[in-house]
């Protein structure tokens, strides 16, 4: 019979393996017979926690060690040692020390309409509530278009024939390529036929497509104009995009007639935005369809829907085309709404000229994916925050090659799906989670399918395997940690790395090429990547001051168990604010550390090495014995202590 959770914590405090041979151990929390504990010594040490939910029918131990509270000055996420230290907890230090000469530089490798006379200005906001709290400003009088630095400038730099995306639907059976040549072409024939539909700079445009190029396209072509883009995941239900519609308040929506999701039959996108609309209190002006082969829309003029393909004959047959519209480094690039726990989406701002900075330098120095040559691989889709920075713009800015898999790790058609796309397309870094690898070691246990492309050396373009997305078990890292070793590129890393939606780019990971944080333009691994540890988000990346607190907001020793929290300014690609929605930022992220930290929802600890170890959201950590537990620590459990509980 299962055990329920309090048993499951009762079992782990109180119980002993029933094998006489192994000793009785000592654990942390002075619990004799911790099996839990002295199988994985590593596993943190309690914080006292009067948050949580509580166990009180559990006996109490109480801690004699108070915890001690960081210096100001001390950078919590650095190793104590000195020998510990690697170069990538240098460029931390430098990014958190001096991020006005840190980030210039980073900028430096962009091109700026028009050039910002500081770095980074710090201010103070004011909300109408009369709450006052700290904010800032990256790169503040600069102006910039992300559209120009994604396409136009590589193929004024001469890389017009370079590859820019590769686009592969298993289930349709379609593959294509686009140059950034052809890209711009594109892109600028659909942003001219889109401001004659009246769209201009500071109007935003909803996006409800699958992961196909003319996702891409569209979100390219609005940032040309400098309008701001709102992606939907495509396939999500009516109520849902007519809140986002309602949120954002688009004049245009651009979709597509259909999506594909697995080898069921085509979604048919017509309905659900139409009752999108009917829900939803504001109207957009115009609906863009792109007609797809496997499904058509039948389209209702009068509502004003367009069929996307003759907008763009149109005007290409009149030679119509947009330049790029510049915006200021500080206006929105993009909307993404994320649900959170209650309530309506949250929309996540993201700044442009940061944007632009924080995500070039995050796929050069985490993903070592520098320009023309590089292939990156996300299996994600567009509508997430992975697929906005890794399957979008972090590529497109570099000058490199993205791979678009409108497909699943298995079912289109079996497990070996992702291998192929490494093998056929030459991919360097691959990016997922760990539920897909899941899903493939389900249906292929003995991970033959990888085996037999690694044989034949099909895999030995691939340098790394990306992890976010939720907690990596070890024996997942473990064990592609060794396919990779054996059958992929020379030093092939398993890279697990943690962030969110509102950060925009990792927080932790290991980089590759960690160098880049000095000197870019480079895949000469003068520096390996800080050593794999197993059950670790990685270290910090740069601009990330990345803190562990108690409920009251104090910091904690290292080492011990408590919320993470991250000092403010965040590096350039967080977010600042709420769309439209001062009060709702201040509430969610600042209100809980009163403004001096803001609150990323997670627990974990730092350890002496400076790994962070990102265990639980906050809300799943438990208050055992007056003792924090994190329902991550339970995935230790090896399953031979459940089947002797039983």
């Amino acid at each position: 019979m299962p055990l329920s959770l309090r048993q499951a914590i009762q079992f782990i405090i109180y119980t002993r393996p029933p094998s006489s041979s192994v000793p009785t151990p000592t654990c942390p929390f002075n619990h004799r017979g911790c099996y839990l504990l002295s199988r994985y010594p590593s596993l943190p040490k309690p914080l006292v926690s009067t948050r949580s939910r509580s166990y009180s029918s559990i006996p109490s131990t109480a801690l004699n060690k108070e915890p001690k509270i960081q210096g100001k000055n001390e950078l919590p996420a650095m190793p104590h040692n000195q020998q510990d230290q690697h170069i990538q907890d240098e460029v931390l230090r430098h990014s958190l020390e001096n991020p006005e000469d840190f980030w210039r530089h980073q900028a430096e490798h962009l091109h700026w309409h028009k050039s910002y006379s500081s770095t980074i200005q710090l201010t103070q906001k004011t909300l109408k509530s009369g709450v006052t709290h700290d904010s800032w400003e990256w790169f503040p009088d600069g102006e910039i278009s992300t559209c120009y630095n994604c396409v136009d400038r590589h193929v004024l730099d001469g890389h017009g024939d370079s590859i820019a995306i590769y686009f592969d639907s298993p289930v349709t059976n379609t593959k294509a390529k686009y140059t950034y040549s052809q890209l711009l072409g594109e892109v600028e024939t659909l942003a001219g036929a889109l401001r004659e539909q009246g769209i201009q700079k500071g109007d935003v445009v909803l996006l409800y497509m699958p992961t196909i190029p003319a996702a891409v396209i569209g979100i390219l072509a609005a940032n040309r104009l400098g309008a701001i883009h709102s992606i939907v995941f495509g396939g999500f239900a009516p109520n849902a995009l007519a809140q986002r519609i309602d949120s954002c308040r688009p004049v245009a929506v651009l979709t597509a007639s259909c999506g594909i999701d697995g080898n069921k039959p085509p979604i048919a996108y017509k309905g659900l935005v139409e009752e999108a609309i009917r829900l939803a209190g504001h109207k957009p002006h115009n609906v863009i369809v792109w007609q797809r082969d496997q499904l058509c829309w039948n389209l209702d003029h009068e509502t004003g829907q367009l069929d996307w393909n003759t907008l763009v004959d149109s005007a290409r047959s009149r030679g119509i085309k947009a330049d790029c519209v510049p915006v200021k480094s500080t206006d929105p690039v993009y909307i993404i709404h994320t649900s959170g726990t209650t309530g309506t989406p949250k929309g996540v701002l993201r700044d442009a000229g940061g944007h632009a900075v924080g995500l070039h330098l995050s796929i050069s120095y985490l993903f070592n994916i520098h320009g023309p040559g590089c292939v990156s691989f996300t299996a994600s889709d567009i509508g997430w925050i992975v697929g906005h920075s890794y399957i979008i713009y972090g590529p497109l800015l570099t000058g490199a090659a993205t791979v678009l898999y409108e497909g699943k790790p298995v079912g289109t058609p079996d497990a070996s799906s992702f291998w192929r796309i490494v093998e056929e397309y030459k991919v360097n870094t691959m990016f997922t989670a760990p539920t897909a690898l899941r899903a493939i070691r389900r249906d292929d246990p003995n991970n033959q399918s990888f085996i037999d492309y690694g044989k034949r050396g099909a895999l030995k373009s691939l340098r790394a395997l990306f992890l976010a997305g939720e907690r990596s078990e070890p024996t997942l890292i473990d064990s592609y940690q060794q396919l990779l070793t054996q059958y992929c590129a020379e030093n092939a890393d398993v890279v697990d790395n943690w962030w969110s939606t509102e950060v925009g780019s990792p927080i932790t990971g290991r980089a590759l090429v960690p160098h880049a944080g000095k000197h870019r333009k480079t895949e000469v691994r003068e520096h390996p990547p800080p050593c794999l540890k197993a059950g670790s988000a990685g270290k910090a990346m740069p601009g990330f001051d990345v803190r562990i607190v108690d409920d009251e907001g104090n910091e904690v020793e290292r080492g011990s168990m408590g919320n993470i929290v991250l000092a403010m300014p965040l590096a350039p690609t967080g977010f600042r604010t709420l769309w439209q929605d001062e009060e709702r930022f201040w509430k969610s992220y600042l209100k809980r550390f009163e403004g001096k930290w803001l609150d990323t929802g997670d627990s974990g600890w730092i350890d002496q090495q400076g790994y962070i170890h990102v265990m639980a959201r906050s809300d799943d950590v438990l208050n055992v014995s007056a003792h924090r537990l994190s329902s991550g620590t339970f995935q230790f459990l090896p399953t031979s202590v459940w089947a002797n509980s039983a």
